[in-house]
């Protein structure tokens, strides 16, 4: 079964960091674009950062733009979001997903399930003082 499973997720005060992972069971991410997305209660689920299989093509959505990074190391099978700067408004559960077809271009706009091939559980992340 393949499957992604997110982590690194907590409570972290305005102005902190936290760094998510992104992991595999079942299958190797060298051929896999990811990206990352994130859902606030009440929200509907947006794109928040994707990477390219090989790691030479990322976006970002204006509202993370200078404060998040996203990176992959396919030889341990994990993809990063580095998260700096956090606001109160980036309080979501993230969620990762993977798909051999979509381009980096367009993945961050995939944001139903039946649009990619796998999507992990969720990690929640809460930015409060």
């Amino acid at each position: 079964q393949l499957q992604l499973v997110e982590s690194g997720g907590g409570l972290v005060q305005p102005g902190g960091s936290l760094r998510l992972s992104c992991t595999t069971s079942g299958f190797t991410l060298d051929y896999y674009v990811i990206g990352w997305f994130r859902q606030a209660p009440g929200k509907e689920r947006e794109g928040v950062s994707c990477i390219s299989s090989s790691g030479g093509s990322t976006n970002y959505a204006d509202s993370v733009k200078g404060r998040f990074t996203i990176s992959r190391d396919n030889a341990k099978n994990t993809v990063y979001l580095q998260m700096n700067s956090l606001k109160p408004e980036d309080t979501a559960t993230y969620y990762c997903a993977a798909d051999p077809w979509t381009p980096v271009q367009a993945m961050c706009l995939m944001t139903r399930d039946r649009y990619l091939e796998i999507w992990g559980q969720g990690t929640l992340v809460t930015v409060s003082s």
